[in-house]
């Protein structure tokens, strides 16, 4: 994947990396549908503004959009880099809390990085926390199912060792941000050490959110060791 001065795409990179056209690259710039700027009249994509603009895409596109973002993925992945992207993989009962023991936002993160704390994975979680915590001020991650996916802006690849996930559930829905203050009782921590691979796991998290079967699991009264087992069943079920 190429960028443009250390950051940006011009359109044929960026192109490549969406997986589409470059007339359909200049057309969706055109109509400001993707974030871009013209630079002595050619057309420049912030490598930051693109990823921010692919997370919010996954988080509001419907199951099919989902896996064709998921297939766009698998494409560009190359045979020696890909990490399993699976609940199985990266998911634990030790990385899990039913209840999560929170009643704020501030309280929820600090419990959510100390259950990533438990992977042993995680070399600074101090970082961790300050980064989600700034990610939460600029773009709360609250969807309006309940649910909010918590990760850094960019991925820390200098303080984990490899990608994981944190599951907590509050005991009640509590305030975290949705821009029409829908209460939040869900909790994920996203933790990746590249763009790619953090984009492969929200886009996979997003699809399993998108039904309702799987959210009810999230919300039973199972201990968390049953709840990872159901998950990865219906995981399976969905990508056979």
């Amino acid at each position: 994947m190429r960028r443009m001065n250390a950051g940006d795409f011009d359109i044929e990179s960026l192109a490549r990396h969406l997986h589409i056209s470059p007339e359909l690259v200049v057309k969706m710039a055109e109509r400001g549908k993707l974030p871009g700027r013209r630079i002595a009249g050619q057309w420049r994509f912030a490598y930051a503004d693109i990823h921010h603009w692919w997370e919010e895409r996954i988080g509001v596109s419907s199951n099919e959009d989902l896996l064709l973002v998921e297939e766009a993925f698998e494409r560009h992945d190359a045979p020696d880099e890909d990490f399993p992207v699976s609940l199985e993989k990266l998911l634990s009962v030790d990385s899990m809390a039913f209840p999560l023991p929170a009643r704020t936002r501030g309280s929820v993160i600090k419990e959510m990085v100390a259950l990533a704390v438990r992977t042993g994975v995680v070399w600074d979680p101090e970082r961790l926390e300050e980064a989600i915590r700034t990610r939460e001020i600029l773009h709360p991650t609250a969807l309006d199912n309940g649910v909010a996916l918590l990760h850094p802006r960019r991925p820390l690849p200098n303080i984990l060792a490899e990608p994981f996930l944190a599951l907590g559930r509050t005991s009640q829905g509590l305030p975290f941000g949705h821009p029409r203050g829908l209460l939040t009782d869900v909790f994920f921590l996203i933790g990746s050490t590249d763009d790619h691979t953090h984009l492969r796991i929200l886009a996979r998290l997003s699809r399993l959110l998108s039904d309702a079967t799987f959210l009810g699991l999230l919300r039973s009264d199972a201990d968390a060791r049953s709840i990872l087992q159901a998950l990865v069943q219906r995981e399976q079920e969905v990508y056979a």
